[in-house]
């Protein structure tokens, strides 16, 4: 079996780290050592479990993918950059022919999705790359569509926690409030309640003090009217390691749509869960 060459983008960013080393152990695939890197960085190598990752700066990314094309032929690029960079990344890959995975939130996700359909390429786009997380918004999902109003006259609180470099409000709670509001409950985007502070999250939502640097722990809460009746939904995870092998798994998954011929489709988690 010839194993799957991938790039990750983001190093030394944690996530890009996590999969990274997944990738290493992972018979299946074979890291390339390059990585696109922010400007905030001045380092030029990361070494990782033993292994150095030339680490790629926005000045020279023409010059250097084409060199990585040209030694390592065919691959694919896992994003977990800056959510700030993720359009121009997107529009980068495409025209670069490079397939792509994108784990990262933020960005214009309409273009991105616009701009993979134009180009030559295909690509994996999710807001969260957990395969049971991304179970249980299809679960969602499908109570919304089948069952819509369910929880009208309910009012809904959500609350998620992410680890202090986190920029952004999480994509999955911005997705499952949309999920919400079709079975019922008015809510707003911007009613997320964001922790992002160490102190809080150990001391009142009890994440546990060697996870403060990488968790995501998300809780939604539907109180009735009168107050009578209360549902509570939550998905606590410590640690990446969940989100590198959903990473993975999209990879082989966009790997087996290429070699079928896919170009110019964006898939998402749901596709790689069923397998379609």
């Amino acid at each position: 079996m010839n194993r799957i060459k991938l790039m990750i983008n983001g190093m030394p960013g944690d996530m890009a780290a996590t999969a990274a080393k997944h990738t290493l152990n992972d018979k299946r695939f074979e890291l390339i050592p390059y990585s696109l890197t922010g400007p905030e960085i001045t380092e030029n190598e990361y070494l990782l479990d033993g292994v150095t990752v030339r680490l790629i700066h926005l000045n020279e990314r023409e010059q250097l993918i084409e060199e990585i094309k040209h030694t390592q032929g065919n691959f694919i690029t896992a994003d977990y950059t800056h959510p700030s960079a993720v359009s121009g990344n997107a529009e980068f890959y495409c025209k670069k022919h490079l397939p792509f995975v994108m784990g990262t939130t933020g960005g214009d996700r309409k273009f991105i999705e616009n701009t993979v359909k134009a180009s030559a390429t295909a690509a994996v786009i999710a807001p969260n790359m957990s395969k049971q997380i991304v179970g249980f918004q299809a679960m969602l999902e499908y109570a919304a569509n089948t069952f819509p109003g369910l929880f009208e006259g309910y009012s809904l609180e959500v609350k998620e926690s992410h680890q202090k470099g986190k920029a952004d409000t999480s994509g999955t709670a911005k997705a499952i409030v949309q999920y919400f509001n079709k079975l019922g409950t008015p809510f707003s985007e911007n009613e997320i309640r964001k922790e992002r502070d160490p102190d809080v999250q150990r001391d009142v939502w009890g994440v546990p003090a060697a996870y403060l640097k990488g968790h995501g722990w998300h809780t939604y809460t539907l109180i009735s009217g009168d107050g009578t009746v209360k549902f509570e939904f939550k998905h606590n995870v410590n640690g990446r390691d969940v989100y590198a092998k959903g990473t993975l798994d999209a990879v082989l998954y966009l790997s087996q749509k290429i070699n079928q011929g896919a170009k110019s489709t964006v898939y998402s988690m749901i596709d790689v869960l069923k397998r379609t």
